[in-house]
């Protein structure tokens, strides 16, 4: 059954080009509204993010990627009393963000862009080490995955990060195949070893359309929220959604069926 200490992670994504969402939410207001609503269907944490890490995206600037996010960011900072989390791999948008009111910095590249490590550390936040292949060959995806976060985590501690802000996400739909993204989502809590938490992301991605006769990215809701109950149940301590509302219900659901409070 669901873990109690599973968290919701609405994704707000202010740009032009993401695969599910993009265009939707350029306007503050827009931003703002929808990231209300989100908690007030459940969510516990809000992800903004301003540049697509769709592939094939096209890469945006500094200035422009401030420029969408950070006054989402100061706005809801006194709005709303949950985590807001800053989807970025650029240090100097991870400093304004936190300077903004974010709490979290969620990275897809691990703090390997120039100054991230540094400017993470100084900042004291949690963060997020997303692993990244570009070529998905692997003898054995979990322990390659595995290796990569040893890696990673002796360099945030080196560079001065204490280890218990550290979040893992193995990056599912980032250079793996449909039977490694399986292959992580059934293994998923061969990660518990690293005694940190676990961020799954799979919502509306391309591997949940796969696996429904290539269905559009509209009609992936029920896989969605599908995925994410496994992942819950094999151990995630945060799942990143888009359908925030339906992915509550399901955890509620679960959670009486264990007999336990549902709130």
């Amino acid at each position: 059954m669901q873990s109690s200490n599973t968290m919701i992670m609405g994704v707000l994504n202010i740009t032009p080009d993401s695969f599910s969402d993009g265009g939707q939410y350029l306007i503050i207001d827009k931003a703002i509204n929808q990231a209300q609503l989100m908690i007030n269907q459940g969510a516990d944490m809000i992800d903004i993010g301003g540049e697509s890490t769709r592939p094939d995206a096209l890469q945006v600037s500094i200035d422009n990627e401030a420029s969408r996010v950070i006054p989402v960011i100061k706005a809801l900072s006194k709005l709303i009393n949950v985590p807001i989390s800053i989807d970025t791999s650029k240090a100097q948008i991870m400093q304004l963000a936190i300077e903004a009111g974010a709490s979290m910095i969620n990275d897809v590249r691990a703090l390997q862009a120039k100054s991230s490590l540094e400017v993470t550390a100084s900042t004291g936040k949690d963060v997020c080490l997303m692993h990244m292949q570009n070529n998905p060959v692997y003898t054995d995806v979990i322990d390659e995955i595995k290796h990569f976060f040893d890696q990673r985590i002796e360099a945030c501690i080196g560079a001065g990060i204490s280890q218990n802000k550290i979040i893992l996400d193995p990056g599912f739909g980032f250079g793996k195949t449909l039977n490694h993204n399986l292959e992580i989502l059934r293994r998923l809590d061969e990660f518990k070893s690293f005694g940190l938490r676990i961020l799954v992301g799979m919502s509306r991605k391309s591997m949940i359309g796969s696996m429904l006769n290539n269905r559009n990215t509209d009609g992936r809701m029920i896989g969605s929220v599908t995925t994410a109950i496994i992942a819950s149940q094999n151990g995630a301590n945060i799942v990143r959604v888009h359908d925030v509302l339906e992915t509550k219900d399901a955890f509620k659901v679960l959670k009486s069926v264990a007999g336990k409070q549902v709130g």
